[in-house]
């Protein structure tokens, strides 16, 4: 008796000294993350503050008056019902042409699959000011698809949003389709179900998480796309994001873009809820049914698979040729002097689009490798997975809380640096590092999202084994983990680089005159009037285009590479 309690009293004692030493390990993580804590606390929830502190309390006193009356207005009103009804749709259209394009790409035996996998994806990373533009190009009296009658619409608008995000669903739905065990379906089959049948009680309840997932993300997407309503939607569509910039431009009414902001960053904070919790739901199916599926030969039957998929590359493709004739061409002739204008000074930039391509590369390749050594911190702390409820809600707030500079205006930030980051000692105003830190904010999202999922998946019995022959956990992540985030690490270079090269919201409030982006001089030329002026800015669009393609085609080859030496 008196030896089962002392046992007891050592089990006790054990589990006791595991929480602690679990606790402390975990602090130590968490004091890791001040780094970009401090870093969000400075660049992002200051500039925050700020914004709705000159819009909210322009006295020093909240004053939440002007919230009924800004959200009274009937303009108001016009822009939030538009901003949810077009993402809505344009969510809607996407979800519908997405799926079966992911089970064309991921599941059927095409020639050249992958090459049409690449040409889906490829409208994602480019910038939302270039995919304005070529949409714009391909509507326009004189484009491809002038005599449609569509140039100024919603319908452009909507047209590119369904462009630019449709690389999400087959991204997301994609792997879950190659992840479906094919014999539930075959057994199901056998007992004399319908193919209907099949698809709607075994098919979709298994890719239900991950159209769920993907459909919230492009919801996100599409609501906050300013570059495409900027360039397509004129002064007669606007949505949340390009009210805020108008507001706060060439209205100067502070307190309803700072209203505004406020209505974004809580209804996207929401979505972003709903997202993380669908996320968590998609992975737990993905870990538990990764079975190799085969490629099926294509039949009769996937006639309505292929038909979305051959509507959806055209989609992806017309623009993007559009873009390219437009380019090659001034008036009624075919030349090169559009590219040959790129060298060429405008006197309404200041500097010529080569120029500013350079100036661009530089600010890029700043704010990628910001954004990723920040992500990779955060990556590395909320990827643990501690055995108390208390320390595992610690990690989801932390995780949550660096998703937060998706649910905020790109345009706010920026001027929030404006109006904050003038003084001592964060007078930043003239610095050139301030346009890096703010693409970097932008970016450091999708590096989190990039990165922590592989450093989830890994298995921790794994690092037990190394624990057990004597590696210290230094040393454990080393051999373990490392290896295996060159393929999300480079990812996410890709990422950062293309997110940071098209940047156009925050940019657009910080950028010195003599010192622009390449995509804010494309949107400089492209409202100036004149044969030469709209033919260079396609060229320069196209460029950009062809930049940001190939920087993401590279890391997709080092990719491949870097997983044959690890394999």
């Amino acid at each position: 008796m008196a030896e089962g309690m002392v046992g007891d009293h050592v089990l006790t004692a054990g589990r006791i000294m595991s929480v602690k030493g679990e606790r402390a390990r975990l602090a130590g993580w968490v004091a890791l993350a001040l780094v970009p804590l401090a870093f969000l606390a400075i660049f992002f929830l200051l500039p925050l503050l700020g914004m709705l502190g000159r819009g909210l309390a322009p006295d020093g006193a909240l004053d939440f008056s002007g919230v009924t009356e800004v959200l009274g207005r009937s303009r108001t009103q016009r822009v939030i019902a538009f901003t949810v009804g077009i993402a809505a749709l344009a969510t809607a259209v996407t979800v519908v042409l997405g799926v079966p394009v992911s089970y064309a790409l991921h599941r059927l035996s095409i020639p050249g699959a992958a090459v049409l996998r690449a040409i889906v994806v490829m409208p994602f990373v480019l910038p939302t000011v270039v995919v304005g533009v070529m949409w714009r190009s391909l509507l326009a009296p004189s484009g491809l698809l002038g005599g449609l009658g569509l140039d100024g619409s919603w319908v452009a608008i909507l047209l590119a949003m369904v462009f630019f995000n449709v690389a999400v669903v087959v991204r997301t739905v994609g792997p879950a389709w190659e992840g479906l065990d094919p014999r539930t379906a075959e057994a199901a089959a056998a007992l004399g179900a319908p193919p209907r049948v099949v698809a709607r009680t075994v098919l979709l309840p298994a890719l239900m998480p991950s159209v769920l997932s993907a459909a919230s993300v492009v919801f996100l997407f599409c609501s906050t796309a300013f570059g495409i309503v900027l360039t397509l939607g004129g002064l007669r569509y606007a949505t949340v994001e390009t009210e805020i910039y108008l507001l706060t431009t060439s209205m100067l009414d502070l307190r309803g873009a700072a209203v505004l902001s406020l209505v974004q960053l809580v209804a996207v904070a929401a979505m972003l809820w709903v997202t993380e919790r669908i996320r968590a739901r998609t992975s737990g199916v993905t870990r538990r049914g990764r079975v190799a599926a085969p490629l099926r030969p294509v039949g009769w039957t996937h006639l309505p698979v292929l038909a979305a998929t051959g509507i959806v590359l055209v989609l992806v493709i017309l623009p993007i040729a559009g873009g390219v004739i437009r380019s090659l061409r001034r008036g009624d002739e075919w030349t090169l002097a559009n590219y040959a204008g790129l060298a060429d000074t405008f006197p309404t930039v200041g500097v010529s689009p080569l120029t500013a391509l350079g100036s661009s590369w530089r600010i890029a390749v700043d704010a990628a490798l910001l954004a990723v050594v920040l992500g990779l911190i955060v990556s590395l702390v909320v990827s643990r997975r501690p055995r108390s409820p208390g320390c595992r809600r610690v990690l989801s707030v932390l995780d949550a809380t660096f998703m937060l500079p998706l649910g905020v205006s790109a345009v706010t930030i920026g001027f929030g640096f404006l109006i904050t980051l003038d003084r001592p000692p964060l007078d930043l105003r003239s610095s050139p590092v301030l346009i890096p830190i703010a693409q970097a904010m932008v970016a450091l999202p999708l590096v989190v999202r990039t990165i922590a999922p592989v450093l989830r998946a890994v298995d921790p019995r794994q690092g037990q084994a190394a624990a057990t022959l004597g590696a210290s956990p230094w040393r454990s992540w080393l051999t373990v983990e490392l290896p295996l985030l060159w393929r999300p690490l480079l990812a996410a270079v890709g990422f950062a680089l293309a997110v940071s090269l098209g940047e156009f919201g925050a940019t657009s409030f910080l950028v010195r005159p003599d010192k622009p982006t390449l995509p804010v001089v494309i949107y400089q030329l492209i409202g100036r009037p004149g044969a030469e002026t709209q033919g260079v800015a396609m060229a320069a669009a196209v460029l950009l285009t062809v930049v940001t393609v190939a920087v993401m085609g590279l890391v997709e080859r080092l990719r491949v590479g870097s997983v044959g030496s690890f394999a």
